[in-house]
């Protein structure tokens, strides 16, 4: 073995009041892992996720905390170095060994490399600072201004304010070769027509060999040899050629095709003194103008068009479909590869090909960015800014500046990675940011040096994208179905439809005596289902606005029944809706898709750690590549309505769809009547086909809801299903909230 890695361990932790002063006690500490966990497991603390438990935590964010442990007895191998090497410590951090201070660093992204190779068996500190928190802030979010730790933590309307600390990431010493590859990383471009692929290395030696010889090795994805080469080192940066490379391509667009690079590090003899290996892709992304943009503003004074914002991936448009992604457990030290595969899993089988990782969060780590490769799935990476104003202060933009460095470096060579991002609503009043802001033109110029081939945007939204809205009904009583069909937007990155969590998860860590009916001052608002907005006082829960719907719900049961069924439908009115107002509209993106902690309400898809609600299967079936659908004009209705719907079919596939036939359909009380036949024709590939309007008066019933159903002929998995409230036995004429057509 060329490299060695050796955990490090047992460790403890323990807090004090200063930096000088050492742990009155120490605890058992799991690494990674979080300081908070390791004193809750030593005191036999209940879950920090149930009822109100994570407000014990409060403390912890004002206090040191100090690791320990030992570096390995035996001394290093001839030959060898030993370095110690820490992936992420979260946040502000000093390493100690044999009590001297070797190091000290602010900022969770950059790893720290430390040669320990003459330290056998010396005592190893690592002393993590409080929570950094801006003295000036106006509000709790705001006290992470001034660093680059992630808001989210300091409290959201679906995340507690729980703020972590500690080795966040991989601790290990490692045994190099004395001579070894610090670093060594494949890069690439491809040529206008796709053609070729010109790959070049950038790589550094840790210490001068003159006769050292560099050789790449790039394997294709059935594993042959697609490509070898053998120079000197100083010829790195030649670029190579490999023709007729099999590209990259998102899911549902193509195979998400992935080479791998060796790359060995030769003496004068020919002998391999170190080897780095890694999966790398080739694909061209670009954001390119929507259709249409460029006629805007129509008016003088002529001015900037709304800013691109479609993604071409080698050479072809495609419709984004996919969520926000957040942190998936409050503690990131927790997370590992396999807390990523199912949400990964669960988000290619809904047809997502795009995750936007908000501002808000955490990086994720390496495993995420990995399985999003081999997935399909493409990542809009935001730096950790997120809903404040981070200032033009020296220190903060040079923390800012080692941090961003060190996120672009570190992921840049994932093909996954489709576009930069500034950070989250940063151009906007609670913000107040400008593309004039010194952090944001730092951003720029970082991914423009490092990474130039990869698009940048400086905030999420920029004009002419849409944040919002996040209800199912406004207060002016508008539903999803009016709000989105009179929106006009060149992407929605965030939308959302509020509704509860399954009845059983809400008792997992909710009391018996708090279950039902839900209220506020209890678990219910701890968790997110009350005064989780201030917009909104019932968010995210809003029972009052379900019992208007369907009357009083006699459970708890009942009530998340209709509740979910409202947020499925509106789901799947807003993905739909957003693909056809393809090509002027290019992404639709929900907020959100998982959640780091249990929510009795929220607008997510999937609740922690990875149990999907109806509504994620609903948004699967509307994300299919090729769907009947339907555009609705409201959700509620009643006996002798004038029932109307827009028929579609939704082709964003690079394929063609062949002429068919489309039958529609109302479902009530167990029976159908038929409504049309439409016959379509053939349907070019990422196009899609208006059909006719169908209209049908609808008749008495005594079931609260009734179905549209779309059937295509030869075509079962292009059928859709809309379920829609039904309210027996109300005249016609009652004042209804989103009553459409018949307002």
């Amino acid at each position: 073995m060329l490299r060695v890695r050796s955990p490090l361990g047992p460790w403890t932790v323990g807090h004090t009041p200063s930096p000088e002063s050492r742990p009155a006690r120490f605890v058992p500490a799991q690494v990674p892992g979080a300081v908070q966990l390791d004193w809750a497991r030593a005191e036999a603390w209940p879950p920090h996720w149930k009822g109100d438990n994570f407000k014990a935590y409060a403390w912890m964010e004002d206090v040191y905390w100090l690791y320990e442990t030992r570096l390995p007895a035996d001394p290093s191998p001839p030959g060898q170095s030993r370095v110690l090497v820490l992936v992420g410590v979260d946040y502000q951090f000093e390493v100690r060994i044999n009590g001297q201070r070797r190091m000290a660093q602010e900022g969770m992204f950059t790893s720290v490399e430390i040669d320990v190779t003459h330290d056998a068996d010396a005592s190893l500190q690592i002393l993590i600072w409080p929570i950094p928190k801006y003295p000036q802030a106006h509000r709790p979010k705001a006290q992470a201004s001034r660093s680059c730790k992630p808001a989210v933590s300091y409290g959201w309307d679906w995340h507690p304010r729980l703020v972590p600390l500690g080795i966040w990431d991989d601790v290990f010493v490692e045994t190099r070769p004395t001579t070894h590859l610090a670093t060594a990383q494949l890069r690439s471009v491809l040529a206008n027509d796709l053609s070729v692929a010109h790959v070049w290395l950038e790589a550094t030696l840790s210490n001068p060999l003159p006769d050292a010889q560099l050789r790449l090795r790039l394997l294709s994805p059935s594993g042959d040899v697609a490509l070898q080469r053998q120079f000197a080192l100083g010829e790195a940066a030649t670029q190579h050629e490999l023709a007729a490379p099999l590209l990259w391509w998102p899911n549902g667009q193509g195979a998400p095709n992935l080479y791998t690079a060796e790359i060995s590090l030769l003496n004068g003899a020919g002998h391999v003194l170190d080897e780095r290996h890694s999966r790398v892709g080739f694909r061209r992304v670009r954001l390119v103008m929507n259709e249409g943009a460029w006629e805007e503003p129509s008016a003088f004074p002529k001015s900037r068009s709304h800013p691109p914002i479609t993604l071409e991936i080698n050479g072809r448009r495609v419709f984004a479909k996919g969520t926000n992604w957040v942190n998936p457990d409050i503690f990131p030290g927790t997370i590992t590869a396999e807390t990523y595969r199912p949400l990964i899993q669960m988000a290619q089988q809904a047809y997502f090909n795009i995750l936007r990782t908000w501002g808000g969060a955490i990086v994720n780590k390496d495993a995420f960015f990995e399985q999003c490769d081999e997935a399909g799935l493409m990542v809009w990476q935001e730096f950790p800014l997120a809903c404040n104003d981070y200032a033009d202060d020296p220190h903060y933009l040079r923390v800012l500046d080692q941090e961003s460095r060190a996120i672009i470096v570190r992921l840049r060579q994932h093909p996954s990675l489709c576009l930069w991002c500034g950070g989250n609503e940063l151009f906007n009043v609670w913000s107040g940011m400008t593309d004039q802001h010194k952090a944001l033109r730092l951003l720029n110029r970082n991914c423009f040096d490092l990474d130039p081939e990869t698009p940048f945007l400086p905030t999420s939204p920029v004009m002419g994208m849409g944040h919002g809205d996040y209800r199912f009904r406004d207060e002016n009583g508008r539903e999803v179905y009016q709000m989105f069909a009179q929106a006009n937007n060149t992407a929605y990155t965030e939308f959302g439809c509020p509704g509860p969590s399954d009845a059983d998860y809400i008792a997992s860590f909710t009391p018996a005596n708090e279950l039902f009916p839900p209220r506020k001052g209890t678990t219910w608002e701890h968790h997110h289902a009350f005064e989780a907005w201030s917009v909104a006082p019932e968010s995210w829960l809003f029972p009052s606005l379900i019992e208007d719907y369907f009357g009083p719900c006699s459970s708890l049961e009942q009530m998340v029944a209709w509740g979910q069924l409202m947020q499925s439908e509106g789901y799947k009115c807003l993905y739909e809706e957003a693909r056809r107002q393809k090509p002027f509209a290019s992404m639709a993106l929900n907020w959100c898709y998982n959640e780091p902690w249990p929510s009795a309400a929220n607008n997510s898809l999937i609740n922690w750690p990875a149990r999907p609600k109806p509504a994620f299967y609903a948004v699967a079936l509307s994300c299919r590549p090729v769907l009947a659908s339907a555009r609705l004009p409201q959700f509620s209705w009643i006996a002798e309505d004038l029932f109307k719907a827009e028929l579609w079919l939704l082709n964003d596939s690079p394929h063609a769809v062949p002429a068919g036939r489309m039958t529609c359909c109302l479902r009530m009380d167990g029976h159908e009547v038929p409504l049309v036949t439409w016959e379509f024709p053939e349907t070019a590939a990422n196009e899609n086909l208006a059909g006719p309007v169908v209209r049908a008066l609808l008749p008495q019933g005594q079931a609260q809801t009734f179905d549209l159903v779309l059937r295509v002929e030869d075509h079962p998995d292009w059928d859709s299903t809309y379920t829609l409230c039904f309210r027996p036995g109300v005249q016609r004429g009652r004042v209804r909230v989103g009553a459409g057509n018949n307002a």
